[in-house]
């Protein structure tokens, strides 16, 4: 399981994409939701807008599991 560290309390999971280095733009992140499995804490997920806090987990069957580390 590879750590994703943020600097906030929150972050939208467009940003996390972004952040974990699966997609270069912003823009990216609803094709990317659409077209790839993402589970966050083992619920689908396609919402590019979820917020995601410290301790989440976020699961992309083709890339791997990360947790979200951040302020608790």
């Amino acid at each position: 399981m590879k750590k994703i560290e943020i600097s906030t309390e929150t972050i939208t999971l467009g940003q996390f994409l972004k952040l974990a280095q699966m997609i270069d733009t912003g823009g990216m992140a609803k094709w990317f939701l659409q077209t790839k499995e993402v589970y966050v804490n083992g619920e689908r997920e396609t919402r590019r807008g979820r917020k995601l806090k410290n301790g989440d987990v976020v699961d992309m069957r083709e890339f791997g599991t990360f947790v979200v580390k951040g302020l608790e």
